[in-house]
């Protein structure tokens, strides 16, 4: 997920500086997490970020301060259900290449499927963040199985219980998870199956690599 957002996208894209955000963001927490006890290596630690602003010193720029900006609701759980759904997936093609495979999410209408849009707006992707958590070149989110479905179809079956609101909205969710091999080549910039031919960059690389070409 983070080499994908750091490596593969263009420099100025939000998905990457979001990415990068939030990293930032981790590293702050735990050098002041453990300056009270390591207090040299927090300073030492502090002192080489070269993004920071100050350079008063962690024991002087005060305690942890996260920004409630962090507290998006559903958020978590959105999370917590793509990554049961990986789970299952992984657990079910145990010991292979996930990139290798296009996912489908079988969902029925309700919570779970608004919360997994939140993740995937528009129904197939290879590089929304519900595909970058399932760890598949792509992936479909459906609210009923596809018609064209084989009868013989290994279809991976699971359940996930939403908490919201301190308890006050619960609703258990069963979803479903068809793998299948995935039919287009490997691109050889991202990894991803997701090129036409294994010798030119995937639609997503092709235009990166035209806005770098463009912005130098």
């Amino acid at each position: 997920l983070l080499s994908c957002r750091l490596y593969c996208e263009e420099a100025k894209d939000p998905k990457r500086r979001s990415c990068q955000t939030v990293l930032a963001q981790a590293l702050d927490i735990v050098i002041r997490s453990f300056a009270p006890i390591l207090p040299h290596l927090a300073e030492e630690v502090f002192q080489y970020i070269p993004y920071k602003k100050d350079s008063e010193g962690v024991f002087r720029t005060g305690w942890i301060n996260a920004s409630s900006a962090w507290k998006k609701p559903g958020i978590e759980e959105a999370i917590e259900g793509a990554c049961a759904m990986r789970d299952s997936f992984l657990g079910f093609i145990s010991g292979k290449n996930a990139l290798e495979y296009e996912v489908i999410i079988v969902i029925e209408p309700g919570l779970l499927f608004e919360l997994m849009e939140a993740l995937q707006a528009e129904e197939t992707s290879s590089v929304s963040q519900l595909n970058e958590i399932m760890m598949a070149s792509q992936t479909t989110l459906l609210s009923e199985l596809p018609k064209e479905t084989p009868a013989d179809a290994n279809i991976i079956k699971g359940t996930f219980l939403i908490n919201l609101e301190g308890g006050d909205i619960c609703e258990q969710s069963s979803y479903k998870v068809i793998a299948r091999p995935i039919a287009k080549a490997k691109c050889p910039r991202c990894r991803k199956y997701t090129a036409e031919s294994s010798s030119t960059p995937c639609p997503r690389c092709l235009q990166v690599l035209a806005a770098g070409k463009g912005s130098t």
